[in-house]
């Protein structure tokens, strides 16, 4: 015990430590609390291991070495670039959908300086934020009114208890989705206040399910996009002009969650006519009441919940005071009206998504064979040029593939998964696909940008 004490002696003061000039250099780029907390762990790590291991000794030369690697990975930014290097287009991990340049410059310059978000500056009185992009969703869907929130998920949340709260509420057992993060359709439901009646089987719902559902406190039918799955085999369910009919035959309110935020024809990115996406225009003419969507799935802009539909509705669920509490911020706010600008104008390849969703095969193998000539300059690996399969990934279109080309590299001292792992530890982290021993790289989804840094990259870590 007593030499245990010894040891822990031996371990210097917190004051002593923040004198060291290796220290105090760090200490001016990344801050003296950020520091000391850094220490501070480093040090509780020792003490541990001193206390549990009769051999171990405090070492200053290990301290530093520790505390400097821990310095140097608190200076760089938590939420860093990452090079997309997997074909997948909408990459829920990887921050959905890249947003337009002219999106990007529009909220840049509305965060340098202040704004009239909520100023009218025609009556000089306070204005409302939603007025700034209310008329512009509204003539790309054709709604009578259109609400912003700042997810898809606060969207349905929000609409459910504007509308329906203490209500009931009628949908499929097949629709109860698990969003994510299991975050559950019924769970949003029920934090709404509206009441949830299932009808139907899994892969079976008809008309006359949801008929026999109606109560005398039924107040809505809602359908909910499938996201990122798919019933296929023997089913059925109703068509979305029969469920609003019903709906108006019994005055109730027939609300779609769309999900992806569809604004364009399929055809128009190369989704196939068996898709099943549909545009929230055509869930509006088929009779929904409600539609809510994302903003940065296929949509191709930031994270918000639309909410587009009749302006009775809407004006409901403006003034519902959860509203204030998922309101969109002025930087959103700019992207997104940029982004319906874009729309608007018929500009589809200015958004990424979009451009990267209508990438011709010819385009993507002229690229491929491209990267793949300049890296045999620069590593020594197998290197050729292959047909992939790429994706529109983020909860869209789950069952469409995208043929797309790719690079695989093949090296004789490094295994797929172990290249990967370095990869993924860089600056500038690269994610990309692998199969038996080579990695490939989709080149769908790598931007301009992005080519030298991989090849840079792949050059550094392979002829190690």
């Amino acid at each position: 015990m007593s030499d245990t004490r010894q040891r822990l002696k031996e371990i210097p003061g917190m004051d002593i430590i923040l004198n060291y000039d290796w220290v105090q250099t760090w200490s001016e780029k990344i801050g003296r609390i950020r520091i000391k907390r850094i220490i501070n762990q480093e040090l509780n790590e020792i003490r541990k291991s001193i206390l549990n291991d009769e051999n171990f000794e405090f070492n200053a030369e290990t301290f530093k070495n520790s505390c400097l690697n821990s310095f140097v990975f608190a200076s760089r930014p938590n939420l860093k670039r990452v090079i997309n290097a997997t074909g997948v287009v909408i990459h829920t991990n990887l921050g959905r959908s890249l947003i337009a340049p002219e999106a990007v410059k529009a909220m840049s310059e509305i965060a340098l300086c202040y704004s009239n978000l909520e100023y009218d500056l025609k009556a000089g009185t306070r204005g409302q934020r939603n007025s700034l992009i209310e008329d512009l969703l509204c003539s790309i869907t054709g709604a009578e009114a259109a609400f912003v929130v700042n997810n898809n998920a606060g969207a349905v949340m929000l609409c459910l208890a504007a509308l329906a709260k203490n209500s009931e509420v009628v949908m499929s057992r097949g629709e109860l989705v698990e969003i994510g993060g299991s975050f559950r359709i019924p769970d949003i439901m029920e934090l709404s206040g509206a009441k949830l009646i299932e009808c139907g089987t899994t892969n079976r719902t008809h008309l006359y399910d949801y008929e026999r559902a109606i109560t005398e406190n039924t107040k809505m039918l809602l359908k909910i996009h499938p996201s990122n799955f798919r019933i296929e085999g023997f089913t059925t369910s109703p068509e979305r002009r029969d469920l609003a009919k019903l709906s108006r035959d019994k005055n109730l309110i027939f609300m779609e969650d769309a999900g992806s935020g569809l604004l364009v024809d399929g055809e128009i990115i190369n989704l196939p006519s068996n898709s099943n996406e549909i545009t929230i225009k055509s869930c509006l003419e088929h009779g929904a009441d409600i539609v809510t969507f994302s903003g940065d799935k296929i949509l191709g802009g930031p994270q918000i919940g639309g909410i587009v539909g009749k302006k009775i509705l809407i004006d409901k669920i403006k003034k519902y005071p959860m509203a204030r509490a998922l309101r969109v911020d002025k930087v959103t706010m700019a992207g997104f009206e940029a982004t319906l600008r874009l729309y608007a104008q018929g500009r589809y390849d200015e958004i990424p998504t979009l451009r990267m969703l209508r990438l011709s095969s010819d385009f993507m193998k002229d690229k491929a064979v491209e990267l793949a000539e300049k890296l045999s300059h620069k590593i020594n690996a197998e290197i050729r040029v292959l047909p992939v399969e790429d994706a529109a990934g983020g909860g869209s279109c789950p069952e469409i593939k995208l043929d797309g080309f790719g690079v695989s590299i093949k090296h004789k001292n490094f295994g797929a998964g172990y290249v990967q792992k370095l990869l993924r530890g860089l600056e500038v982290p690269i994610l990309c696909g692998a199969r038996e021993d080579e990695i490939v790289l989709h080149v769908r989804t790598l931007q301009k940008t992005d080519y030298d840094v991989v090849i840079n990259s792949l050059e550094k870590i392979l002829n190690a």
